[in-house]
């Protein structure tokens, strides 16, 4: 129930499109390699203010986060530039998930790529040549935690950070 819960709180704030503010996002480039930045800018405004959020709350959790930490929170859901779908969208594509599981959407059709966002964003962040702790979160997060190739006090606190 909560994950429900959570996923209706997440859908009301996806409506608002705006982006981090101004602050946050010169604070969330400029803990980004250029390659990076460029990856950062394809994803929609509600994914950045949702990644600078958790970005955030990873760096005090942390009491202070290096920086491919902090590129692992802003990071973590780039994948989902590979579906290219909307908002309602994603909520069919996040329903179908949870009942039928990722399996039932094998292919490469976009909701598949949607819920396969962790996978694609590792491939991305690989590419653009990003540390291996933000490759790894990125593959990682949704996971369960004994399946983590991070440290587990970092995973815990992007988990938690994030929420999901």
């Amino acid at each position: 129930m909560s994950r429900i819960l959570h996923l209706a709180r997440r859908f009301v704030l996806s409506i608002w499109p705006c982006g981090p503010g101004l602050d946050d996002e010169a604070w969330a480039r400029e803990s980004l390699l250029p390659a990076e930045v460029v990856l950062w800018a394809r994803m929609s405004g509600h994914d950045r203010r949702h990644a600078v959020a958790v970005a955030r709350r990873v760096d005090r959790a942390l009491g202070g986060a290096s920086r491919p930490i902090i590129a692992a929170a802003l990071l973590h859901d780039v994948g989902k530039i590979a579906s290219g779908l909307s908002v309602p969208t994603r909520v069919v594509a996040t329903l179908c998930g949870l009942v039928g599981g990722q399996r039932v959407w094998a292919g490469d059709g976009r909701i598949s790529r949607y819920l396969r966002h962790p996978e694609i964003g590792a491939e991305i962040l690989a590419e653009a040549r990003s540390d291996a702790m933000t490759i790894a979160w990125t593959a990682e997060h949704h996971l369960s935690s004994d399946r983590w190739t991070v440290d587990r006090q970092t995973g815990e606190a992007l988990r938690a950070a994030d929420d999901d």
